[in-house]
């Protein structure tokens, strides 16, 4: 059985690096090497910001780590198509980019905008606990 592609959203990373649950057993299936997760420019640009903001005040060294972490357990893609789908969060549109040009198997993702799209281009949109179910540890 071939490894399977995710996008984690944003919301599942910062979920998984500060509350841990279901979301950092994925990202811990992704560290172990049973999934592959794939990331962009823009989404580790998003994660930044949410960690040093004023929510989470992480120090810049600290995300710097996690960041580089990331980075080297996910696959790196740069997407090349502007996808404009979901309008009141526009950010939530570099999700799909980034799946798109991955060619992901799925997105996880607590984010109700998205959520509630079910599917794009073919590729299923699941939760954390909808993810584990499917693809148990």
């Amino acid at each position: 059985m071939s490894i399977i592609k995710v996008v984690l959203d944003t919301n599942i990373l910062i979920s998984a690096i500060v509350f841990g649950g279901k979301p950092k057993k994925i990202l811990e299936m992704a560290i172990k090497g049973k999934i592959s997760i794939a990331v962009s420019h823009p989404l580790i640009q998003e994660l930044r910001g949410v960690l040093e903001g004023n929510k989470f005040q992480y120090p810049e060294e600290a995300t710097e780590i996690i960041l580089t972490e990331l980075i080297s357990v996910g696959e790196m893609v740069s997407p090349t198509e502007k996808i404009s789908v979901i309008s009141n969060d526009p950010p939530d549109n570099r999700i799909l980019e980034c799946a798109i040009t991955a060619k992901a198997n799925c997105i996880v993702s607590g984010d109700h905008d998205l959520f509630t799209l079910k599917e794009f281009q073919g590729i299923p949109i699941y939760t954390a606990d909808q993810f584990l179910k499917l693809y148990p540890l």
